[in-house]
């Protein structure tokens, strides 16, 4: 069984983050989507909100697809989570060459940590580039309109924390 790990904090889930789940269950039998806590992040979102917009964005994906779709919170090590949930392959999106550089020195440090996980970098679609939950924060807090960038639900969570869009 090919158990895959797609970690971030998801704060919020984006389309990106949506496109990235869809594809992974390609060629895995079970994905594990990891909420990272990271409370040095200050996300927005408390962890349970965030495993409640992730759960909710992927059950109609689990029914389409039949592919197990769990989510599961950890703040331990990466490769300590992968092995906590089986995972023998660790599923990254990249967006921009920047992303690279960081991703290229993880995976480095997470073979060293254990050499048998791999990790697989799925290209974001063209579309959802240059989307990043940071920006995607910002442009809501300061009233833009985001509703391109996230799923139809998670907007109107940002919406009740930071208000309405402001008219143009």
């Amino acid at each position: 069984m090919r158990i895959g790990l797609y970690p971030g904090t998801f704060d919020p889930v984006t389309l990106g983050h949506m496109d990235i789940i869809e594809r992974a269950t390609l060629f895995l039998d079970r994905l594990v989507i990891g909420v990272a806590i990271n409370r040095d992040k200050g996300p927005l979102f408390s962890l349970e909100e965030r495993v409640s917009m992730i759960e909710t964005e992927v059950s109609a994906l689990r029914e389409r697809t039949g592919i197990e779709i769990v989510v599961h919170p950890f703040e331990n090590l990466l490769i300590d989570c992968a092995h906590d949930v089986g995972a023998s392959v660790i599923v990254r999106g990249l967006r921009a060459v920047a992303d690279f550089e960081y991703e290229f020195q993880m995976v480095g440090m997470n073979r060293a940590l254990d050499s048998s996980i791999e990790t697989v970098f799925l290209m974001a679609d063209a579309r959802r580039q240059a989307i990043a939950s940071k920006l995607v924060k910002e442009i809501a807090r300061l009233g833009g309109d985001v509703v391109k960038f996230v799923p139809s639900r998670v907007n109107e969570q940002l919406r009740e924390r930071f208000g309405p869009v402001n008219p143009r």
